[in-house]
């Protein structure tokens, strides 16, 4: 069932993802060579423990898990696509790419954001991978309005990554088996948004909606495995992945994103 929210949950939501942004942009800007995935996670723990929130990930088991996660941050390296679990031995080198991914609940409501960052000097193909990760969230974005569907969104996405990636040399995987979701009363809740498919299909776009949209692309296959630890996607052949998303919030004008500073 899709929640539409409250003019009282929204002004929460609205500090929340205020909140969540300024915790991650701080945790990216520590994000060096030597630095292991756990301090990252600390990091961030700490931040949101000295605000008075509480991590939306810690012990958070989703369906067909068999424990709960164990971190407050999502730290996935090079071909781990999302929800690799920080590691105190998994040290940053020069030339990776990080995905961070933070949930923050905030006066009982749950925001979603994630990002991608380089580690030192990174190659031409990473960076032009998170870039048009990036753009293609933005793209996501902007088709989030009042009378479109999640359809619309998935398809915006992917004819515009299917822009970017016309080559071989230049091909991007969409993941299509994790996708965007609602958020707010749960970190996950309906609808379902993938960043694929047809245009006009799907729930429908009303006011009050909150969402998150976070699209994953691989700079190859879009086929992925699950890491032994029953959290970690890979990517099937090896290569990088890429992760952006923010919280949107559906209005009668255009979409306001609620994850930032």
């Amino acid at each position: 069932m899709i929640i539409i929210k409250t003019p009282e949950e929204i002004k929460i939501l609205r500090e929340c993802g205020k909140r969540l942004a300024t915790v991650l942009y701080k945790v990216r800007d520590k994000i060096a060579v030597g630095v292991s995935t756990k301090e990252l996670d600390l990091y961030a723990l700490k931040l949101i423990r000295e605000m008075g929130d509480e991590p939306a990930f810690l012990n958070y088991k989703p369906e067909g898990a068999k424990i709960p996660f164990p971190a407050s941050l999502c730290v996935s390296v090079n071909d781990e696509v999302v929800h690799g679990i920080p590691k105190g031995n998994r040290i940053l080198k020069e030339g990776d790419i990080v995905s961070i991914d933070l949930g923050v609940k905030h006066k009982g409501l749950f925001t979603d954001m994630a990002l991608t960052a380089p580690v030192g000097k990174v190659n031409s193909a990473s960076m032009e991978l998170m870039a048009v990760t990036e753009q293609a969230l933005q793209v996501g974005i902007n088709m989030a309005r009042v009378g479109n569907t999640v359809g619309d969104i998935g398809y915006a996405i992917e004819q515009f990554v299917r822009s970017k990636g016309k080559s071989e040399k230049k091909k991007y995987g969409i993941v299509e088996v994790l996708a965007g979701h609602g958020v707010g009363r749960a970190i996950h809740e309906d609808p379902y948004i993938p960043n694929f498919g047809k245009a006009r299909t799907g729930a429908k776009l009303v006011p009050g909606m909150v969402i998150a949209i976070e699209p994953m692309l691989n700079n190859g296959t879009k086929n992925v495995t699950l890491d032994k630890d029953g959290y970690t996607f890979h990517t099937a052949d090896g290569k990088r992945s890429a992760h952006f998303e923010h919280t949107i919030l559906i209005t009668e004008n255009d979409p306001e994103i609620l994850t930032k500073v």
